[in-house]
């Protein structure tokens, strides 16, 4: 009987799952799939030119030009902050390290949760007075103060860590956060992304619902920096996915090294996560990495299968749609992601 039952999994494991097109139809799915394993994607549903905010998947583009600094021998993942920024003053600068923030352990003040905040809830952080809100501005002192924790003690996922990496970024470099996304990654690539700016209006781009009939409250765009202030088309994303996975912005090592998931700290990697799930259709399992975003009522999933050379990139605009979780094999990106590497 046990037999059976393992042929009886084994058969459930081994199915091929419905097509990406009848899953994405039946879920009635408010936004735009793009999935493939090349230049020119195999499947898109919805329209994939239109400029969206990238919210927390400017995480994955700031880890790449950290990545590209590390390759070039200008940046160490493991040495202190205050080797390039010795005037940084938060309290445990001369210990946490670039790794620290790409990984969230760096203990740094979280304004999601440790406030002050509006009436509605909305963290004042993001709703900044005239010359505040830039990444220098922030990284030197909200970021700076209110530490949660010592580095390296526990995992809390924040945006303080990546504006910090963002006004480190402009330091080393000499130029704003956003001529580096335009140079790094923008014009090699040929993408029309950008950088919203804090003291600037928002590009028009596709705004979200919290739920039917509630407006989404976003504050200043702006504030985000390189934690979450990417705007651009779902197809650019894609074109990003595929150029990572064609080690043309990083090398092999360094693509490994940020693809490189921790147990310890929840399958955290640099900058996204990393795991190995079994997918429905696929006999073994299988390498995903993952970046999430979420601003408002807009929510998207960045997925790469390395060891495949595929991707899966969905946007919507409905902030109470659930996707689900990849690597508990259930809902709908769990779905997705199986037609997408083993149908």
């Amino acid at each position: 009987m046990k037999w059976l039952a393992g042929v009886f999994a084994l058969a459930l494991t081994a199915a091929s799952p419905p097509p990406l097109d009848r899953i994405v139809a039946s879920a009635k799915f408010d936004g735009v799939v793009i999935a493939g394993d090349s230049e020119k994607p195999a499947y898109i549903h919805g329209d994939a030119a239109a400029t969206w905010r990238w919210a927390s998947v400017s995480k994955q583009l700031a880890a790449t030009i950290v990545m590209q600094e590390v390759e070039a021998g200008r940046l160490s993942l493991d040495r202190p902050i205050t080797e390039w920024w010795p005037e940084w003053p938060q309290v445990f600068s001369d210990l946490i390290t670039i790794r620290d923030l790409l990984r969230h352990t760096s203990g740094l003040a979280d304004p999601n949760e440790d406030g002050p905040n509006a009436k509605n809830g909305m963290p004042l952080f993001y709703r900044p007075p005239p010359g505040h809100g830039t990444m220098q501005y922030e990284a030197t002192h909200y970021c700076a103060e209110h530490p949660r924790a010592k580095p390296g003690l526990a995992f809390h996922y924040d945006n303080c860590d990546f504006i910090v990496l963002g006004a480190l970024l402009e330091r080393t470099t000499g130029k704003p956060y956003a001529q580096l996304l335009q140079e790094r990654i923008a014009a090699p690539l040929g993408l029309r992304i950008g950088l919203f700016s804090p003291d600037a209006p928002p590009a028009p781009h596709v705004h979200g619902l919290a739920k039917p009939g509630v407006p989404e409250d976003i504050g200043n765009l702006g504030t985000y920096g390189a934690a979450g202030s990417v705007y651009g088309p779902p197809l650019a994303l894609y074109a990003f996915d595929r150029a990572l996975l064609a080690h043309k912005l990083l090398g092999d090592a360094a693509t490994a090294e940020m693809w490189k998931g921790e147990p310890k700290w929840g399958q955290a990697a640099l900058g996204q996560w990393q795991y190995e799930t079994m997918l429905a259709g696929c006999p073994a399992p299988v390498s995903v990495v993952e970046r999430r975003g979420e601003i408002g009522g807009v929510q998207i999933r960045n997925f790469i299968l390395p060891t495949m050379g595929k991707a899966l990139v969905m946007f919507t605009r409905r902030g109470d749609f659930d996707f689900g979780e990849v690597w508990q094999n259930k809902g709908f990106a769990y779905r997705a992601l199986s037609a997408v590497g083993c149908a």
